[in-house]
C-alpha cells in the first residue's frame, strides 16, 4: 500500500495537515487500562513486551510488503502493479470489515453525508495514484533507492501545504528540508541501477503521499466528519478498488485470466498474492496498534529508522549493488528528515 513504504504517519505542528494515514488517533491510554487490565492472551504480557511485539510486527509487515512487492513485480515476473494494488485494496476492505465488525478493535463509524462520501472518494483517488506509482517504481528500482526517495515525503508535504493552504513554516524547518533533497541528488547520481521512469513514478508516489496528507487535513476537518484511521481505511479501500478496476482492465488487459492461468501452472503465485495482500493490511493494522500503544511521534521516529533497515535488508536479500556515495546520500536524507522532525517540534513549542 500499499503505501507500504507508502502508508507511514507523519505529524508535526498541525496534525490535520500532516497526517498521512490517520485523521485522529485517540490519546494514548495509561496503566492497565491501556493493555486490557490483566486480560488473557497477548495483552496479559507486560506493557514493555507487548509494545515491543507490536513494534516488531510493524517493522516486519512494512519491510515484508516492500520485499514481496519487489519480488513479485521485478523478479517473479508478475508485471501488473495496478492489479496488485487493487488486490491490496480488496484485502484491506475485507480485513478492515473483520477487524471493526467482528473483532471490534474500534467502534464503527458511519458516513454521515453525501458531501463526506465524495470527500473520502477524492482522497481514495489520490491514494490510488500514490500506491500504484509506488508499486510500479519497485519494478524498476531497488528497494534501497525506493526507500531513499520515500524519505522525502516531508518535503512534498511542506510544499503542498504552502501552495494549497498558504501554511508557512519557520525558517529552520525549511532549512532542514535542504539536506533531504541534497541526499536524494547524491544518491541518484551514484545509483548503479538508476532508471529514469522508475525514478519519476517513485517521485510521483511520494508527491501523492504528501498531497493526500494535506488534502485529508482540509477535507475532513469538522468534528462530524472525523473518522478513525481504521474506519477511514474501511471506506477508502473499496472505493480505491473500484477506481483501479477500469484502469487495470484497460492498461493491463485480461490480467485476471492471465493470473488464473498462471495459478494453474504454478500454485505458488496464489500463496504469493494472498500473502502479499494480507501483509499489506497488516501494515495498517500494526501502524494503528503501535501509535495507540506508544505515540504518533514514536511512530515517526521508528519510520525514519525503518527506511534504513528496509534498505539494508533489501541489499542483503536481492544483492543489488550500492556505492559509497549512494549510501552517503541516503544517510544525508535520513538525517535531514530527523532534523526536520526536531525543527517541527521546536516550532510547535515556540507557537505555544
Amino acid at each position: 500500500m500499499v503505501e507500504a513504504q507508502t502508508w507511514t504517519t507523519r505529524r508535526g505542528s498541525n496534525p490535520r495537515l500532516e497526517t498521512e494515514q490517520v485523521i485522529e488517533i485517540p490519546s494514548t491510554p495509561t496503566g492497565e487500562s491501556r493493555y486490557g487490565g490483566g486480560g488473557g492472551g497477548l495483552f496479559s504480557l507486560s506493557p514493555t513486551i507487548t509494545t515491543g511485539l507490536f513494534i516488531g510486527s510493524w517493522y516486519l509487515s512494512n519491510i515484508g510488503v516492500l520485499l514481496l512487492n519487489k519480488y513479485l513485480l521485478s523478479i517473479y515476473g508478475f508485471r501488473y502493479p495496478i492489479f496488485l494494488t487493487m488486490l491490496h485494496m480488496i484485502s484491506c476492505a475485507v480485513y478492515s470489515l473483520i477487524a471493526i465488525h467482528w473483532l471490534e478493535l474500534v467502534p464503527f463509524q458511519y458516513i454521515t453525508s453525501r458531501k463526506q462520501f465524495f470527500k473520502i472518494f477524492g482522497l481514495s483517488g489520490i491514494f490510488c495514484f500514490s500506491v500504484v506509482c509506488g508499486n510500479t517504481s519497485l519494478r524498476y528500482l531497488p528497494v534501497s533507492f525506493n526507500q531513499a526517495i520515500g524519505a522525502t515525503t516531508p518535503f512534498f508535504t511542506a510544499i503542498f501545504a504552502f501552495l494549497i493552504t498558504c501554511k508557512k513554516e519557520t525558517g529552520s524547518v525549511y532549512c532542514a528540508l535542504l539536506p533531504v533533497v541534497l541526499g536524494i541528488v547524491l544518491a541518484s547520481n551514484s545509483e548503479p541501477l538508476f532508471h529514469l521512469f522508475g525514478f519519476l513514478v517513485c517521485i510521483g508516489s511520494v508527491a501523492g503521499r504528501g498531497l493526500k496528507s494535506v488534502v485529508q487535513g482540509i477535507l475532513l476537518t469538522s468534528e462530524a466528519e472525523k473518522l478513525h484511521s481504521m474506519n477511514l481505511l474501511l471506506y477508502m479501500a473499496p472505493m480505491a478498488a473500484m477506481i483501479l478496476l477500469p484502469f487495470t482492465l484497460y492498461i493491463e488487459g485480461n490480467v485476471l485470466g492471465l493470473t488464473i492461468q498462471k495459478a494453474k501452472e504454478d500454485n505458488f503465485i496464489v500463496f504469493l498474492l494472498w500473502g502479499n495482500a494480507t501483509v499489506a493490511y497488516l501494515v495498517n493494522l500494526t501502524n494503528f496498534l503501535v501509535t495507540k500503544h506508544t505515540s504518533a511521534l514514536t511512530l515517526q521516529v521508528l519510520g525514519n529508522a525503518k527506511a534504513a533497515v528496509a534498505a539494508v535488508v533489501s541489499v542483503l536479500i536481492f544483492r543489488n549493488p550500492v556505492t559509497i556515495m549512494g549510501m552517503t546520500g541516503f544517510g544525508v536524507t535520513i538525517m535531514g528528515v530527523v532534523c526536520y522532525s526536531e525543527a517541527k517540534k521546536r516550532s510547535k513549542v515556540t507557537a505555544k
